[in-house]
């Protein structure tokens, strides 16, 4: 069984877990790095493998995961009063705070590197300074740096402290311990303090770069553990999970059974550990720690594989060893990746200007690249600009707006044609009195005609939403001259819209001053009308069965029973009414052919001549605009800021992998 020593041998058994769990890519670099089983844990990292982890600590206090990049990152966690800092004590050999309640308030990197110094290095480091301390006072250094960053009293913060402990005989690791889980706030701690603790931790679990080092103690049902329900929510699998068994002395009965039944899926294994107890040395309580778990009926059962401080530590550098590996790679993809997306968004910002030279450079080139842009939409129709924005195919809108603005030109001219058939032609000749018939074109021709006007001030309207949107675009970098655009945008359309509306009146009157047409279509289609005249005055006049509706094509079933009462009249308003209607169906092909070439034409002139003239006026008249364009807007300016610093981080950080990866070529041969 997994975790039970074997009877035929009680030497101690290599656990290849880790070795398992990597890549092809990683295997090699693994086994380079596993230590002697029985060294140390002075050795249990080889030296060529240091390197590795000062490169991410290198990145990790860049604070490259800020632009997004997560690193391999030991993450301790466990419930309140768990051990937690008992295990941390004894892997680094210095004395942490401890009391009551949290005394975790702050995440705490910790760094632990092995140098053969005569008197151990200890620096804290937090807010921007650095502070030295020593092993008497560390405690007192990380309090009074913890009460700095999260304040006085018993509140927690996510702004961490980084300590880094130089000292002969630690193992090679980085670390991030993380407040005790507790779910009852005590005096003066916030209500929500289980919410803010479980936030800082989902924060540092959740990347699957992050190796999760949970320490449960063994006086506890490892499946009522906060701790556990946490890293099983990131981690189901438990594939990055390792387990630490604090207190087995405290709990020694069935502990054999927890670690080997395996109820909460811990992917990585488990170690089990004894705390140090009193004033007991660090070194006394490894001796302490062996012996309890050689000797003791139920304890010494456990195998020595995972027993143990010096276990824990050389599975820990095992496991940050490979996840270095397995990431690394990775790790520099994201950074070119990243600076390269910088780089390109920085070259696509507007430069700064200094001179009004540079202002007017810039200034005419959004004039070009608008033109340009309203060209392709509005005259070529091309939109690869706006493939997803159907409302700036332009040419294919317009279409729509003359094909619609035709059929509502034909279905108001034909509205009701039989009702009150021949009566207003009627009238104009009894009107006229025989003193000649006037130029004459029907009531309903006129506000037809009419409508053309509301048809121009539509099309501007669209016109006008065009145009604005591309200097928009185009200006969106020079937030000070945007008004100005703007406003001659509209001056320009609106100078546009006056004179295609002056045009329509001037087509009305025409069309008012006289009816002519030399097209061929007028007389075939009066003479197919005027077929009917014969039968129409026949069953009108002289028809015996006097009926009161005739059936006429081209308008229907029309009502007779007055047209009897002017016999005179009727043959001659016949005939003006079928060359009427024959008339105006050339005359509302003409009208949406002209509208057509008006608009191409007067669209064409807007872009070609009139759009650069407008805004050039706006920006250079009084109180012009351009010496406003070296005025730099505060979002430009903050976003190139923000743009300029996350390329010198991630350049830095690019300097720092660029010479590891070499190395970690040379140990996968």
């Amino acid at each position: 069984m997994a975790g039970v020593k074997s009877t035929a041998s009680s030497g101690k058994k290599k656990s290849s877990t880790v070795v398992q769990r990597e890549d092809e890519n990683s295997l090699a670099l693994i086994q380079a790095v596993q230590p002697d089983q029985d060294a140390p844990i002075t050795s249990s990292y080889n030296d060529r493998i240091r390197p590795l982890l000062d490169t991410v600590d290198k990145l990790r206090h860049l604070m490259v995961t800020r632009e997004g990049i997560q690193l391999p990152t030991i993450v301790v966690v466990g419930d309140q009063s768990s051990g937690k800092s008992s295990v941390l004590e004894s892997l680094a050999g210095i004395h942490l705070p401890r009391g009551q309640g949290i005394c975790t308030r702050v995440p705490l990197i910790m760094r632990l590197q092995h140098h053969p110094l005569p008197q151990p290095e200890l620096f804290l480091e937090f807010n921007g300074k650095v502070v030295r301390t020593d092993e008497e006072h560390v405690s007192e250094a990380i309090n009074l740096a913890t009460d700095e960053v999260a304040g006085l009293g018993k509140g927690i913060s996510n702004a961490p402290l980084t300590l880094e402990v130089r000292k002969n005989g630690v193992p090679d690791l980085t670390m991030v311990d993380l407040p005790g889980i507790t779910r009852v706030p005590v005096h003066g701690q916030p209500e929500n303090i289980y919410d803010q603790i479980k936030e800082i931790i989902m924060e540092y679990i959740t990347p699957e770069e992050s190796i999760i080092l949970n320490v449960l103690s063994a006086t506890v049902d490892f499946t009522t553990c906060e701790s556990i329900r946490m890293s099983q929510m990131v981690d189901k699998t438990g594939e990055r999970t390792l387990a630490v068994v604090t207190k087995s002395d405290k709990a020694p009965e069935g502990l054999v059974e927890k670690v080997t039944a395996d109820d909460v899926n811990i992917g990585l294994g488990y170690v089990c550990v004894r705390n140090r107890i009193g004033e007991e040395s660090y070194a006394e309580a490894r001796v302490e720690e062996a012996r309890l778990f050689e000797t003791h009926p139920q304890l010494s059962k456990i195998d020595n594989s995972i027993v143990g401080i010096p276990v824990l530590a050389q599975k820990l550098v095992q496991i940050q060893a490979a996840s270095i590996a397995r990431n690394l790679p990775a790790i520099v993809k994201s950074i070119n990746e990243k600076l390269g997306i910088n780089v390109a968004e920085l070259k696509r910002m507007p430069p700064k200007m200094s001179s009004v030279s540079e202002a007017m450079t810039a200034f005419m080139q959004i004039i070009g690249l608008a033109k340009e842009s309203l060209r392709k939409i509005l005259v070529r129709g091309e939109f690869d600009e706006y493939p997803d924005e159907p409302n700036m195919h332009c040419t294919a809108r317009l279409v729509e707006m003359l094909n619609q603005y035709s059929d509502e030109l034909h279905k108001h001219a034909e509205t009701k044609p039989a009702k009150n058939f021949l009566m207003e032609e009627i009238m104009v000749l009894e009107e006229a009195k025989g003193i000649g018939l006037p130029n004459f074109l029907p009531r309903t021709a006129f506000l037809t005609i009419s409508y053309r006007k509301s048809f121009a001030e539509k099309v501007w309207n669209y016109v006008e939403e065009v145009v604005i949107s591309v200097i928009m675009q185009q200006s969106e970098n020079y937030y000070q001259l945007q008004l100005s655009f703007r406003r001659a945008g509209h001056n320009l359309i609106a100078k546009m819209k006056e004179r295609s509306v002056n045009w329509v009146m001037e087509i009305v009157e025409m069309e008012k001053l006289t009816d002519y047409t030399c097209n061929p279509e007028y007389l075939s289609e009066w003479n197919t009308l005027m077929s009917q005249q014969d039968a129409f005055m026949k069953d009108v006049l002289t028809n015996e069965e006097r009926p009161a509706k005739i059936k006429l094509n081209g308008f229907g079933e029309i009502e007779v029973g007055k047209l009897r009462d002017y016999p005179h009249v009727l043959q001659q308003a016949f005939d003006m009414k079928m060359r009427m209607t024959a008339y105006w169906k050339i005359v509302l092909k003409r009208l949406v052919d002209c509208m057509a070439l008006h608009l191409l034409l007067s669209v064409g002139n807007l872009v070609n001549r009139e759009f650069e003239i407008e805004i050039v006026n706006e920006l250079m008249g009084p109180g012009g605009g351009i010496e406003r364009m070296l005025e730099e807007s505060p979002a430009v300016a903050a976003k190139r800021l923000k743009i300029n610093k996350s390329i010198q981080l991630l350049k830095k950080s690019k300097e720092i992998v660029a010479k590891i990866m070499d190395k970690v070529g040379t140990y996968a041969d």
